[in-house]
């Protein structure tokens, strides 16, 4: 196994369901996983996210570190995080759906968390009818510097295994940087294209779900072929 380098994108795998796929990560060079509390068919109950947290605490990925936790939530009330933040000790809030600032806010000072917001990197509602540009897509960003830590471009609709079109990710990395926030990118990622896309780009953090999976489970041969992808650039 290669060593793990700290100058490389952060790998987020979400959307875990099982115990035993945590326990075989260990080792990996992978610094996030996230449990999702949305409707979805990677969706967890909070017993079940109470359980896989504990797992993750038990296990050091490479550098020796445990995992940091994410919870991804999609339009969710104020009481519905409290409740799991109860029982599950998540290190970040991650807002997947149309959550405006104030309430990212409103989050991050009931619960002292930190807070990343999920984008679509192209918004149909933002396209000109002329040429399909998107009109000022990483603008929105400047309405959560100071209150979220890092955002994350994804497809519209998130969890479609599809990408978006790369060429604009630049524009948001530049966006990012001047507001003082981390770009994480999502969205079609799997070991086979991760490495062209680092190869242009290189965001902060990367966050894959349905591309490190076989049959709709969790391949653990995948998730290492695609972390191990990604510390090797």
């Amino acid at each position: 196994m290669t060593a793990e380098k700290t100058d490389r994108p952060q790998v987020k795998i979400c959307g875990l369901k099982e115990e035993s796929t945590i326990y075989g990560m260990k080792g990996l060079p992978v610094d996030l996983i996230g449990f999702v509390f949305a409707p979805s068919k990677r969706q967890v109950t909070i017993e079940q996210a109470a359980r896989l947290a504990s797992a993750a605490h038990s296990v050091k990925m490479g550098g020796g570190a445990t995992p940091r936790l994410v919870g991804v939530f999609v339009n969710p009330s104020i009481e519905v995080i409290g409740r799991v933040l109860s029982y599950v000790p998540l290190d970040i809030i991650q807002l997947h759906g149309q959550e405006k600032p104030d309430f990212c806010q409103a989050v991050k000072s009931r619960f002292c968390s930190e807070i990343w917001k999920a984008l679509p990197a192209e918004d149909p509602a933002h396209e000109s009818e002329a040429g399909g540009e998107v009109k000022g897509g990483p603008a929105r960003l400047d309405a959560y510097a100071g209150i979220v830590s890092s955002v994350l471009i994804d497809t519209a609709g998130g969890g479609t295994g599809r990408t978006f079109r790369w060429e604009l990710i630049p524009s948001y990395q530049e966006r990012a940087r001047r507001l003082g926030l981390r770009l994480f990118v999502a969205g079609g990622l799997t070991p086979d294209n991760v490495g062209d896309l680092l190869s242009r780009y290189r965001p902060d953090g990367l966050d894959i779900s349905s591309g490190v999976e076989t049959d709709g489970a969790k391949d653990i041969h995948k998730i290492a072929a695609f972390a191990e992808r990604v510390n090797a650039q």
